[in-house]
């Protein structure tokens, strides 16, 4: 049984203060003004065109969090940082932030959103701010190169020739299976907004003969193919129930006969309560979708059954499903 939480921790987990801390000193880029040497709070006013004395505060209560350092009347940038919060470094992850702080207003309308069952917005930031979606993809593409190809091994493809990466955003996991698979071309379905970065990601691995790019929406178009395998990787929890439904059943007929649908998100478990960050954020589909949800992963099974496929399975739990349309005869 998990220990009971402590009073400090209660208040702990209501302090958002930190939180908008650091969202705000991303978004003002201080940890990009200070990069490379030490800055007084007034140098560093002066270079943001803040407020002095409000500036002092916020650099003050980021060394408290060991964000940044402080000798004397200098303010510089921990390591941690320097290597992820400089707006110019490979390893920048500030769009991802910037993302939390656009999202910040939805979630002080969580009150209304469990009072009315109703979302405060009706169309996704992604949708709203494209310049940010495509910043965010690309953060989430450079992480995604670590976990991509070992979800590929795990996954054993080696007898399949033709892959569709659905709703496949940068080609991060296109891009990891053809190169785990050398047998193997793809293509990734995305909106035509995305896919300028999705052609730049597949021209830098040198995979432009084996990666080719659809546009459209694969809910309402043709899919193509078919395919031996399908990859539907973080879309479900964008999407309502019913509609989810019919696209499992429509990618069924885009499938060779034997060919597998694989189906990645973050699923919750039949109580609804585990894994821990998925149902909190289960939460933050609430306020940020305006027709979201987190499944449970029998629920993605079941419209597996439902649309005809066969050898339905959960191989990674909560994290992945799969099902086949059966071989002809």
């Amino acid at each position: 049984m998990p220990r009971e939480l402590s009073l400090a921790e209660v208040f702990q987990l209501g302090y958002y203060w930190e939180t908008k801390i650091l969202l705000t000193a991303v978004k003002l880029d201080v940890f990009s003004v200070l990069d490379g040497r030490g800055r007084t709070a007034s140098e560093a006013a002066e270079k943001l065109g803040a407020d002095v004395r409000a500036l002092e505060l916020l650099l003050n209560a980021l060394v408290a969090i060991r964000l940044l350092s402080k000798t004397g009347d200098l303010y510089a940038n921990t390591p941690v940082a320097t290597t992820h919060l400089v707006k110019h470094g490979p390893q920048y992850i500030g769009h991802l932030l910037l993302l939390h702080d656009a999202e910040w207003g939805n979630w002080g309308k969580l009150e209304e959103a469990v009072k009315t069952g109703r979302s405060p917005v009706t169309q996704h930031v992604f949708e709203t701010d494209p310049a940010l979606g495509a910043n965010v993809l690309s953060v989430l593409h450079r992480i995604g190169q670590q976990s991509g190809p070992d979800l590929a091994k795990r996954l054993a493809l080696g007898q399949a020739r033709t892959m569709l990466d659905l709703g496949g955003g940068a080609g991060t996991n296109a891009i990891a299976f053809c190169q785990v698979y050398p047998q193997l071309s793809a293509a990734v379905f995305d909106l035509q907004t995305t896919l300028p970065l999705t052609e730049r990601t597949v021209k830098d691995a040198g995979l432009e003969g084996r990666i080719s790019l659809k546009a459209g929406d694969f809910n309402r178009d043709s899919l193509g193919g078919p395919y031996d395998v399908v990859l539907m990787s973080d879309i479900l929890h964008y999407q309502d129930l019913a509609t989810n439904a019919a696209l499992v059943k429509k990618i069924y007929s885009h499938l060779n006969p034997g060919g597998r649908l694989i189906i990645k998100d973050r699923f919750l478990d039949a109580s609804g309560t585990s894994p821990a960050w998925t149902a909190a954020f289960a939460v933050h589909i609430l306020v940020n979708t305006e027709q979201g949800a987190c499944y449970r992963t029998a629920e993605a099974m079941q419209w597996m059954h439902d649309g005809g496929y066969v050898s339905v399975e959960e191989i990674e739990r909560t994290a992945v499903v799969q099902g086949v349309r059966p071989s002809v005869g």
